[in-house]
């Protein structure tokens, strides 16, 4: 009689789906990295590619675990960082912020605009923050998760072996000089973005709220250009001189894909439309969406790159 409690748990047990169930191994889709191959071998700079069929498990990695300047793309690490710190109790996410000259930091920014001693919500500093990718706003969010110290503290605490905040951070001047705001690799920055995707990163509300930031993205004119603009994608992108970049998870019609490339030592260093970079990026996510959606006949309107 006491064995039957037992044996239900273990009827129990099987039921449960595994981990590897939920989770697909990876394997390499040998005809992709292929593709993308021929794309890079003509690229006057260092590229690094990292591709996921969510549903499939398969990839793609090309200098996936190299190292590579993250730009802008630092922005996700810091969001994730602030909410850490509400999820905490530290940090109320519905309070009002003042806003002083201190914190400005030249170029186009919203924020960087404000007159001083302006209020704001804090929620529309994290919003320009990604949208936007606005500096100041991103600048004031470091310092309101606890710098990059806790940022890069959670980062560890969470598998992120390469990925680091470098700017401000003490301890990392020689870093900063090499990388500059932050480092990463193309596979770590598309596993937090998947892991964001998936309610897995902080908590699960914050998640969800941190998905819907990086759906609102106001510079759509380079991985997202070629996406149709009726399929949902989260995405951040970065720039420096040398160095382009862009992650993004495509909500598509077959199964969800992530995908990160990133650029340096490019020969390229200017700021129009047709920088080798951008249009490395723009030709992988051309490739990655006729790959995975080999039946849609979708193509940009002509003329839009004008707008």
């Amino acid at each position: 009689m006491r064995l039957l409690p037992l044996f239900t748990g273990f009827l129990f047990l099987l039921c449960l789906p595994s981990v590897a169930q939920q989770v697909p191994k990876e394997k390499t889709d040998r005809q992709l990295t292929q593709k993308l191959l021929a794309l890079t071998k003509d690229f006057k700079g260092d590229v690094g590619i990292y591709v996921r069929h969510l549903k499939s498990g398969k990839t793609v990695a090309i200098n996936a675990d190299t190292l590579f300047p993250t730009a802008s793309m630092i922005k996700v690490p810091i969001m994730v960082g602030v909410f850490d710190k509400m999820e905490r109790g530290e940090l109320d996410p519905k309070t009002t912020l003042r806003y002083r000259d201190s914190l400005y930091y030249a170029g186009e920014d919203i924020v960087g605009n404000f007159k001083d001693s302006s209020t704001v919500a804090l929620g529309k500093i994290q919003m320009l923050s990604i949208t936007t990718s606005d500096n100041t706003a991103s600048l004031w969010l470091q310092q309101l998760a606890g710098t990059g110290t806790a940022i890069n503290m959670w980062l560890e605490k969470n598998g992120f072996t390469h990925t680091r905040m470098n700017s401000r951070t003490p301890g990392r001047r020689s870093n900063w000089e090499k990388y500059g705001w932050g480092q990463t690799t193309p596979r770590e920055m598309a596993t937090l973005v998947t892991m964001i995707r998936e309610g897995q990163a902080v908590s699960a509300a914050a998640s969800e709220r941190m998905y819907r930031n990086l759906g609102r993205i106001y510079v759509d004119d380079i991985a997202l250009s070629q996406i149709p603009p009726n399929v949902h994608t989260a995405s951040k992108q970065g720039a420096v001189n040398r160095s382009r970049s862009e992650v993004v998870l495509v909500n598509a019609p077959h199964g969800d894909y992530v995908f990160c490339i990133i650029t340096k030592n490019q020969q390229d260093e200017s700021w129009n439309y047709n920088n080798a970079g951008y249009a490395l990026i723009r030709a992988v996510s051309k490739t990655l969406w006729q790959h995975f959606e080999p039946k849609s006949d979708w193509k940009p309107a002509p003329g839009v790159e004008k707008y």
